[in-house]
C-alpha cells in the first residue's frame, strides 16, 4: 500500500485512506481491489460504470423472454435439495398468480439457501431468466430480498468492469462506502465555466456518476462526466505549467553552438541519404541546441523511422562544444542494441560510445566498469549508453550537455529531470517508438515540444499483414515450416506465460513446447518475462544470431529486440492486444529490404472492436494513422499504458471524446498561475494537484 502523502491538504486525507477503511472490505478484498482498481478510496469513486442492469421489468412467468432481466414477487413453495456428496443443484419452486419459477443454486450452503428463501414466505426476487423444457428458471438471483423491505433492491443498477474474485455486489458496497467520504471542496473552476457548460460541483458529479438512471447518463458528454473529466485534465495541464516554469528556473540552459565538424563527417559517411523527416527534426534540435534556452523536446517516430540516428546528429553537436552526451534506455538489451548501433555509425569517425550497465551485469563488470564512470567524471568518454545506471548517485560527469532517454513511455518525469540535473543547462530529447496522437501529446507531453519522424527510409517495404482465426493453426504451422525451411527467421508472439483463470490464451511455455515438437528440426528459442535474466539474453542471442531460427515470445519483444533477419511475425491471440501494442509487435519485422508479413491469429466471434482493430492493421502500416484510430477505438485513459500494473495515465477523461476540454484546460490552467509563474492559489492548486496525483513531479521539481 502506498504511504500518506506527506503534504496532502487535510480535507482529503480521508479520499486516500485505505479502501479497508470500507464496510466489507478486508486485508483478501483489498488486495483484489488493489490489483483491478486500486489500493486507495479515491481509486474506487474513478472506477466508473460501463453499463445498466435496469430491474424494473416484472412480467408474467408465463411470459417472461429468455436471456432477460426480470423481477418477481413469489411465494417459496418447497424445497428440492441434493442428496449428499452428488453434484445435483439445489432447486427452490416457487410461483405466483402468473406462473411458476425454479431457483437455482450450485454447490449452496444449506444454511445461505434455508435462510434466504424460507418455504412458505413470500420474497422479491431479481437476476437473469431462462428458458429450460418450457420452464422459467433464475440461477443464483442477483438480489433477494423480503417484501418488507423492498427498497433495498435497486431498480437502475450500474455495471462496473469486475475482476478474478470481485463480485459486483462486493464492488458496489464498496463504492457506497467511498461515496459517504467525498468532502464538499471550495471550487477550482471559475464560475464561468460552471455556469457555461452547466457542471455540479465535483462531490455531486462523482455521486452523480455512480447513480446513471440513464444509458444516456454513461456518455462521455454528460455534465457529470464531463465535469471530472476537465478536472483530470486541468490538473494535468496545471501539473505540466508548474514543471515547464520550475525546470526553466532550476535548469537555466545555455547555448551549444557546435563546429559542425562532426555532423559533417556523420553525413558524409553515411551509405544512404536521410529523409525529410530527419532532416527537418535534426534542424528543430539543432536550433534549441543554439538557443539560450534548454531543450526540452520529444522526438517521435515509428519503429525503423530514425530516431537513434537523428538523436546521435545531436550528441555529436554536443561534444563539437566539448561537452557530452547521454542516451539513457529501459532495459540493458536496449542499452547494448543502441551501444551497437551507434558504434557503427562512429567507426568511421573513429569514435567509440561507452557502455554503462548496472553493477555486476554484462558490458562493463568490475573495473572496466569503474574505468567508464573514471572517463565520465574526468570527460574522455564523450558519448555514454546506458540504463538507470546513468543516473545513480555514483555516477558524475565532467559536462553533460545533453541528455536523451528512449521510450519515454518507460520512464517517469523523475528519471528525466534527474538525468537533466547531472550538469549544468542540459538539453533534454526523449524519443519514444510509439507514435501519439496530437491531442494526447498536449496532455501528456506538454512540457516538450515536439518532432515527428513520419517517413520511413527508403527501401523499407511495408508489412503484408493478414488475420487468420486460431483453428487454422495447423495450416500456420505447415506455412511458417516452409518458411523457415526457406532460411528465413520467425517470431510468435502469445500474450501470457501462463494460463489465466479467465481468460483462455495460449500460454508461452506450452506453445513453445508445441512448436519445438511440430518443428523437430529447427531450434526453437523462448523469451518471456519470467525467465532469469541471463536465461532470456542467451535466447535472444541465439535467435539474433541464427543459431535459433524461431523466437517464441511474451510482449518483452514489443521493445528493443532488432533481429532485421526476421521477417515474419505470428501474433497469438491477436484481439487481446490494443492497436499500439500490436503495431509495435508488428515492427518487430520490416527493418531490411526483404518482404516481411505479419499473421495475426484471433479466436472468434470479435467484438466489434476487436474487429476494427485488425481491420486497422491490415489497412495500414502508418504508425501515426493507428494512433489516431487507437484513441478512438480505445476506452479512456488506456492509450499510454499503464505507470505500472493497473494504472492508467488518465482514467476520467476520454481524450478522444473529450478534446474539447483540451484547449479550455490549458486556458484555465494558464489564468491560475501569475506572472511571477507561482500558483495565484496556493491551497487551491494544492488541492487540484493532489486529488489527481499530479503533485509528485512538480514538488520534485520545487525542492530542486
Amino acid at each position: 500500500m502506498t504511504a500518506m502523502h506527506p503534504k496532502r491538504p487535510t480535507e482529503i486525507f480521508g479520499l486516500f485512506a485505505a479502501t479497508t477503511v470500507l464496510p466489507g472490505v478486508g486485508p483478501k478484498l483489498a488486495g483484489i481491489l488493489e490489483k483491478r482498481v486500486g489500493a486507495h478510496v479515491i481509486d474506487l469513486l474513478r472506477h466508473l460504470p460501463v453499463g445498466l442492469i435496469d430491474r424494473r421489468a416484472r412480467p408474467a412467468l408465463d411470459d417472461v423472454v429468455d436471456g432477460s432481466i426480470a423481477t418477481f414477487e413469489v411465494l417459496v413453495v418447497k424445497h428440492d435439495r441434493p442428496p449428499p456428496g452428488t453434484r445435483r443443484p439445489w432447486r427452490v419452486i416457487a410461483e405466483n398468480e402468473t406462473g411458476r419459477l425454479e431457483i437455482i443454486f450450485f454447490h449452496a450452503r444449506d444454511d445461505y439457501v434455508a435462510r434466504a428463501l424460507p418455504a412458505g414466505e413470500r420474497r422479491i426476487v431479481s437476476g437473469r431468466v431462462e428458458i429450460r423444457q418450457g420452464r422459467a428458471q433464475m440461477a443464483h438471483p442477483d438480489h433477494i430480498v423480503d417484501p418488507d423491505n423492498s427498497a433495498e433492491m435497486p431498480l437502475i443498477e450500474p455495471v462496473y468492469p469486475l475482476t478474478a474474485g470481485l463480485t459486483p455486489k462486493m464492488l458496489r458496497r464498496a463504492i457506497d462506502g467511498a461515496l459517504t467520504r467525498l468532502p464538499d471542496l471550495r471550487e477550482w473552476i471559475p464560475n464561468t465555466v460552471m455556469s457555461e457548460r452547466n457542471w455540479p460541483d465535483f462531490a455531486t458529479a462523482m455521486r452523480d456518476v455512480h447513480h446513471p438512471r440513464t444509458a444516456d447518463d454513461l456518455l462521455p458528454q454528460t455534465p457529470m462526466r464531463s465535469r471530472l473529466a476537465f478536472d483530470e485534465l486541468l490538473a494535468n495541464q496545471l501539473a505540466l505549467a508548474l514543471v515547464r516554469h520550475a525546470a526553466a528556473e532550476a535548469m537555466p540552459g545555455r547555448r551549444f553552438g557546435g563546429t559542425g565538424a562532426l555532423t559533417a563527417a556523420l553525413l558524409d559517411s553515411l551509405p544512404f541519404t536521410l529523409t525529410g523527416a530527419q532532416q527537418r527534426a535534426i534542424e528543430e534540435i539543432r536550433a534549441d541546441q543554439q538557443a539560450d534556452t534548454r531543450m526540452l523536446r520529444m522526438l517521435q517516430g515509428d519503429v525503423g523511422s530514425g530516431k537513434t540516428l537523428v538523436a546521435l546528429f545531436a550528441m555529436l553537436h554536443a561534444v563539437e562544444t566539448g561537452a557530452q552526451a547521454a542516451l539513457l534506455a529501459p532495459t540493458e538489451i536496449l542499452a547494448r542494441q543502441h551501444h551497437v548501433t551507434i558504434n557503427a555509425f562512429l567507426a568511421p569517425l573513429g569514435m567509440q560510445a561507452r557502455l554503462l550497465l548496472g553493477q555486476g551485469r554484462g558490458g562493463a563488470r568490475g573495473g572496466a566498469r569503474k574505468a567508464v564512470i573514471n572517463e565520465l567524471a574526468d570527460g574522455t568518454a564523450q558519448i555514454v549508453i546506458g540504463t538507470h545506471a546513468l543516473i545513480s548517485e555514483g555516477v558524475s560527469y565532467h559536462d553533460l550537455g545533453l541528455a536523451v532517454v528512449d521510450e519515454q513511455h518507460r520512464f517517469g518525469v523523475r528519471q528525466r529531470i534527474l538525468l537533466g540535473q547531472k550538469g549544468h543547462g542540459v538539453d533534454v530529447i526523449v524519443m519514444t517508438a510509439t507514435p501519439i496522437p496530437r491531442s494526447l501529446a498536449m496532455t501528456a507531453y506538454g512540457d516538450l515540444n515536439q518532432s515527428r519522424l513520419d517517413e520511413k527510409p527508403a527501401g523499407r517495404l511495408p508489412i503484408d499483414t493478414r488475420a487468420l482465426p486460431l483453428d487454422r493453426l495447423a495450416d500456420v504451422v505447415n506455412r511458417l515450416r516452409a518458411a523457415l525451411a526457406g532460411g528465413r527467421r520467425a517470431y510468435w508472439i502469445c500474450p501470457l506465460v501462463e494460463e489465466s483463470e479467465k481468460i483462455d490464451v495460449a500460454a508461452a511455455e506450452d506453445r513453445h513446447a508445441a512448436l519445438s515438437q511440430a518443428l523437430p528440426d529447427i531450434d526453437v528459442a523462448l523469451a518471456h518475462g519470467k525467465m532469469k535474466t541471463a536465461d532470456r539474453d542467451d535466447a535472444m542471442q541465439r535467435f539474433r544470431s541464427g543459431a535459433a531460427q524461431l523466437l517464441v515470445a511474451t510482449t518483452v519483444v514489443e521493445v528493443g529486440v532488432d533481429v532485421p533477419e526476421a521477417s515474419v511475425i505470428i501474433i497469438e491471440h491477436a484481439e487481446r492486444f490494443g492497436l499500439a501494442q500490436l503495431h509495435q509487435l508488428r515492427g518487430r519485422v520490416g527493418r531490411s529490404d526483404t518482404a516481411s508479413s505479419c499473421l495475426l491469429l484471433y479466436q472468434g466471434p470479435l467484438s466489434e472492436t476487436a474487429t476494427a482493430r485488425l481491420d486497422v492493421m491490415r489497412e495500414t502500416n502508418d504508425g501515426f494513422v493507428i494512433a489516431e484510430r487507437d484513441l478512438e477505438l480505445r476506452g479512456p485513459g488506456e492509450f499510454l499504458g499503464q505507470r505500472q500494473s493497473g494504472v492508467p495515465e488518465f482514467i476520467l477523461a476520454d481524450l478522444a471524446a473529450h478534446q474539447d476540454l483540451l484547449a479550455l484546460a490549458r486556458e484555465v490552467a494558464r489564468d491560475m498561475i501569475g506572472p511571477d509563474n507561482q500558483p495565484v492559489d496556493r491551497a487551491q492548486c494544492d488541492l487540484l494537484l493532489s486529488l489527481f496525483e499530479r503533485d509528485s513531479a512538480v514538488r520534485f521539481l520545487a525542492s530542486g
